[in-house]
């Protein structure tokens, strides 16, 4: 179906230029229609960055993400944070009940002090020998042991209050002031989203073709932005029953429009090479047989020779060619379905690469009227 509508898309194309083309519609008639100029446009083989493309579908994480939950049991002081709330690394988000460590805490303040002056005057007496090296052992000691003993305490102190260890936004609150927390309790959520990881699945035979760097495009529903990133690692171990292997992507997230959770098509970009590239339309199929018009301008006038070529990956309007071409070589484009190998050939224009079918039209036209107006 696909070279049927290629087919009518250059008989088209040929009433087109004709139509357009003074020197087409000026040919005398005389003569057999095989020696006349066949009329075409042409356009380079170029080389360019090629690469193959696997479609995955994968789910969005944060960069980095945690529940904050409680790891002992009080009653809740105070809640820091509202629904959404972006907060930064160290900000208190709980407190909860902690009179009793905060009053053992300077209780043990008082003892740190005094160990600290005891060990002071034991080291002056040291000195002239009033002091034995045994009490001054002992009081360093003494002291050792009460810093150890605040040590204990602040960090009790520390389980009465959950500060975020990173930079993030929370989530919806599990939580309300004077609730009583139990250690696993969930109280909400804390992601850092300026980066989001994308973990998908690969089929392990693309795993040689498979290396940190590579290319990523991805889209979601609902969302009109295609979203590039590079691969950023390689699960170690491939799944036995699905026999794919998971691939995380980077992706950056600045202006916050990605969630965690999200389902995304992902198409990932390997084997990234140069490769020989001409347009899709320029093929002429013949079985299993791939050939183009070539033109040949050693001779005059030029002709068109119809060369077999080896085709690689194709993408949208373009195709790769493996062997038969090389960079710099016009094939046709328009005037395929009307030219014979061999047969001259009369080039009105050289389209350039992505120009539209009526931007070549009008040079065409601009060409021929051009020479008159002269």
């Amino acid at each position: 179906m696909i070279y049927l509508h290629n087919v009518k898309m250059h008989l088209c194309i040929a009433l087109l230029l004709l139509s357009a083309s003074p020197v087409w519609a000026q040919a005398p008639a005389a003569g057999k229609p095989e020696d006349k100029p066949a009329p075409v446009v042409v356009q380079e083989a170029t080389l360019d960055e090629f690469t193959d493309s696997v479609q995955s579908i994968g789910t969005l994480r944060a960069n980095e993400t945690i529940t904050g939950a409680s790891t002992v049991t009080e009653t809740v002081t105070a809640v820091n944070f509202t629904d959404g709330q972006r907060v930064s690394k160290g900000d208190v988000l709980i407190e909860m009940t902690s009179g009793e460590e905060r009053a053992l805490i300077e209780q043990q303040k008082s003892t740190v002090a005094e160990a600290r002056k005891q060990l002071d005057r034991a080291k002056a007496l040291s000195k002239d020998g009033t002091v034995s090296a045994a009490i001054l052992d002992q009081r360093e000691r003494e002291y050792s042991t009460a810093v150890s003993g605040m040590l204990a305490l602040q960090s009790r102190l520390n389980d009465h209050i959950i500060v975020a260890p990173f930079d993030g936004v929370v989530g919806i609150r599990n939580i309300s002031v004077g609730a009583l927390l139990q250690p696993g309790v969930k109280i909400t959520s804390l992601d850092d989203d300026t980066v989001m990881k994308l973990d998908f699945s690969v089929p392990s035979l693309f795993l040689p073709a498979l290396s940190p760097g590579l290319k990523i495009k991805a889209k979601a529903n609902g969302f009109d932005d295609v979203f590039e990133g590079t691969v950023s690692a390689i699960d170690s171990q491939i799944n036995e029953t699905t026999r794919t292997v998971i691939v995380r992507s980077l992706i950056d997230n600045p202006d916050r429009k990605l969630k965690p959770g999200l389902l995304m098509t992902i198409e990932l970009f390997k084997n990234p090479r140069r490769s020989i590239v001409i347009p899709e339309m320029a093929i002429i199929p013949e079985g299993r047989k791939t050939f183009v018009l070539v033109i040949d301008e050693s001779k005059a006038p030029a002709v068109a020779e119809k060369r077999e070529i080896k085709a690689g990956q194709r993408r949208p309007g373009e195709i790769e060619v493996l062997e038969g071409l090389k960079a710099g070589d016009k094939v046709v484009v328009y005037g395929t379905m009307t030219t014979r190998n061999g047969q001259a050939v009369n080039v009105q224009a050289v389209r350039q690469k992505n120009e539209k079918l009526e931007d070549v039209l009008k040079r065409v036209k601009a060409a021929a009227v051009t020479p008159s107006a002269k």
